[in-house]
């Protein structure tokens, strides 16, 4: 690392040049080529896709997305001459519109169903030819245009449905803008140097540009979901700052220590941008980890993740230290420069609140751990009551269209009706027939079931459909326990003795089999980062209990984290705030995405802590000095960087996404606890607590280990520990 810093300080014009020219290569190609961002997953072996392969097979026309219009009339009815001619011709041009299979019209002979009680509100049901995430936008966007065409000052015309929804979904623009100034405020404040404070801007703003432009650009070799950008940036946004922040701050210190800034610029490079380095590569894997649970939804957010912390870290360690060389000295304030001309070299660290606060840690061990496990463990209760799933359109904003449909439908009709499922039967012989129309009948008076209605299908057709909309609401736990009961009991016993097969199906069903599958996979992702970071912690540090203690901490918070959001969510305590509508499950990919990226930055903080005290315990050999020491050091910069972070992950639950709310709150609330619980008080003091132990690892380990050194070459020497 030493080299590459001299290197990029005295060719800074190179490397800054380099950089805005590969930026620029990456906005021609971008240009030319576009982005292909697609929003699809799939789930074999469940029976939601067997459902889906059935019907795509035998009804192709009906295995596209199903969307709907609703029509309400704030007085009068629906049947009203004036009404029921603008309606009509309205539907009569989305149905020969490019994409849509048909369009069944409240006002056609079978249409009855579709007309709520009061005469008030009606529907029509859109089948596309296509699934929502290949559906053209342009064709989506040209059905919600003809449907907004019929609204007047008495009838209001909404859409609902996948299709719907994702060309509707707006990301949050302002959320990148309000976390760069929220942290350039906190940058200005903890340097004090408008430089200083622009360093991290800059180099944060050239990794994230490149990083996103290269994501459009992967998203024609893998498959990115739209929302994988957005996750990118959010990620990249604030691990771009910190990872720049962790290395102007031991600059600056180099400076104040009495260093050239050239060699204050190579020694920060030697220490914390190994630090960096290894902290960008523990998040890299802990994203990566997500392949293991072979979902190519997951994989589309994984990847353009891990390449936006590549970009950081490339950025950090070679963009950055050119922009030391261009400013020199004047990375300090002029006050800073004036007390350095005065008073000569100082260590910045040796006195002030974290030197206090370690000491008093350093005394008060056993009393500060058990507070502040009693803290996190408190704040886990809420995640007892966790309930995975997908949040319905009754969580969209509440300006939103597919929201007012949502509203409409389940006041006109029923909540079921905003997420029927879909019966699909195989029938072989007669006898499977009479089994499947004995079956319908047995389900209209099943409890959950507000209607039954089955398709009608051409004579001797080997493929039946059979609707079956719920009383309950698409994401209500009754919905999916209704959906369990059918294939648990009701289904088998209809089927038994004869050759029918039924799979119950629809975009309900695929998201119960979503939340089921990424349940089921929850603890072999988490066995799989917890050994990797175990693994890359004891490389480093030559230790074991430093990672088995990091382990645990990462797993403190991001349970304390998931009661947060189990708290603000599921149980409502805030979605009014947000302006998220009513509570609900919490998103079924939550879990594994929040895990991978807590894990990758709750080790970036335990690097940067363990790797300052790591340093002193090489040259002392004294563990409670180290700690001390190391804590007194890393306490202002990590918390600073925290406080970053937080800002940048809150200012994304504002954006009226609620999938990009949960993340922000979720990722906000971890970084909060783990920089102002884990890492200032629980970590430290438990390793006051272990003392020496804390460098132990036994010497037929030590041998066998290869060697990869958080510390500078020359440094990485520890002192042995003979036992723990």
């Amino acid at each position: 690392m030493a080299s590459l810093a001299r290197w990029c300080f005295r060719h800074r014009r190179i490397v800054v040049v380099s950089w805005l020219a590969a930026i620029a290569a990456l906005v021609g190609l971008t240009s030319g080529i576009g982005t292909a961002y697609s929003d699809s997953f799939s789930l074999p072996g469940t029976e939601s896709s067997k459902a889906l392969t059935l019907l795509s097979s035998s009804f192709p026309a009906q295995a596209g997305d199903s969307d709907t219009i609703v029509i309400h009339v704030r007085s009068g009815s629906v049947h009203d001459p004036a009404v029921q001619s603008k309606v009509a011709s309205m539907l009569d041009r989305v149905a020969k519109s490019p994409s849509v299979a048909s369009v069944a019209s409240p006002y056609a002979a079978a249409g009855a169903a579709q007309l709520s009680k009061d005469g008030r509100t009606a529907f029509a049901n859109i089948t596309f030819s296509k699934m929502a995430q290949a559906l053209p936008k342009a064709d989506v966007q040209a059905v919600i245009d003809l449907a907004k065409s019929a609204r007047s000052s008495g009838l209001d015309v909404e859409l609902g449905g996948n299709a719907i929804k994702q060309i509707q979904q707006t990301p949050p623009s302002n959320s990148t803008l309000i976390g760069m100034v929220a942290a350039a405020v906190i940058l200005f404040i903890a340097f004090g140097s408008l430089f200083a404070m622009a360093l991290p801007l800059l180099t944060a703003v050239v990794a994230l540009g490149s990083g996103l432009l290269a994501v459009g650009l992967l998203s024609h070799v893998v498959s990115i979901g739209t929302v994988g950008p957005t996750l990118a940036a959010l990620i990249g946004l604030g691990v771009g700052i910190d990872y720049a922040l962790f290395i102007v701050t031991r600059h600056r210190a180099g400076i104040l220590g009495g260093l050239t800034p050239e060699e204050a610029a190579v020694r920060a490079l030697d220490t914390s941008g190994r630090a960096v380095l290894f902290a960008g590569g523990t998040v890299c894997v802990a994203l990566l980890g997500l392949l293991v649970l072979r979902l190519s939804f997951l994989n589309g957010l994984a990847l353009p993740a891990a390449l936006i912390v590549v970009f950081t870290v490339a950025a950090a360690t070679t963009f950055l230290p050119a922009l030391l060389g261009f400013l020199g000295p004047r990375v300090l304030g002029r006050k800073e420069r004036r007390r350095l001309a005065v008073e000569g070299p100082h260590e910045p660290h040796a006195k002030g609140f974290w030197a206090r606060w370690s000491t008093l840690v350093a005394r008060r061990p056993r009393v500060l751990a058990v507070g502040a496990i009693v803290v996190m463990l408190v704040l886990m209760l809420p995640v007892l009551s966790l309930r995975l799933g997908s949040s319905d359109s009754g969580n969209d904003p509440s300006g939103s269209s597919t929201r007012k449909a949502y509203d409409l439908m389940a006041k006109g009709f029923g909540p079921g009706f905003n997420g029927p499922l879909q019966l699909v039967a195989e029938v072989k012989s007669p006898a499977d027939t009479a089994a499947l129309a004995a079956l319908t009948g047995k389900l209209r008076s099943e409890p959950g079931v507000a209607s039954v209605t089955p398709f009608p299908t051409a004579p001797g057709a080997k493929v039946d459909i059979v609707q079956v909309v719920p009383t309950t609401s698409p994401q209500d736990a009754a919905t999916s326990e209704l959906i369990q009961h059918l294939r648990n009991s009701v289904i088998p016993a209809a089927e038994q003795g004869t050759s029918l097969q039924v799979y119950v199906g629809g975009t309900t069903a695929i998201f119960d089999d979503f939340a089921n599958v990424l349940t089921s996979k929850l603890p072999l992702f988490i066995g799989v980062i917890v050994l990797l970071g175990f693994l890359l912690l004891m490389l480093a540090f030559r230790s074991l209990l430093v990672p088995a203690t990091a382990a645990v901490m990462n797993l403190l918070a991001a349970g304390a984290s998931f009661g947060v959001v189990t708290a603000v969510f599921q149980l409502g305590w805030g979605t009014d705030l947000l302006g998220l509508g009513k509570a609900g499950p919490i998103e079924a990919f939550l879990p594994v995405i929040m895990l991978a990226i807590l894990f990758g930055l709750s080790m970036d903080y335990q690097v940067f802590l363990v790797s300052r005290m790591h340093e002193e315990w090489v040259h002392t050999g004294d563990n409670r000095l180290s700690v001390s020491q190391g804590q007194a050091t890393t306490g202002k910069v990590i918390t600073a960087a925290a406080a970053i972070m937080i800002c940048v992950f809150v200012a994304f639950a504002f954006g009226a996404q609620r999938v990009i709310a949960e993340f922000g709150i979720g990722l906000a609330s971890a970084v909060l606890l783990d920089a102002f619980v884990l890492r200032t008080v629980l970590v430290p003091a438990m390793m006051h607590i272990l003392g020496v132990a804390n460098w132990w690892l036994p010497k037929w380990l030590d041998r066998r280990l290869p060697h990869l050194s958080v510390d500078p070459v020359d440094e990485a020497q520890t002192h042995s520990v003979d036992s723990p």
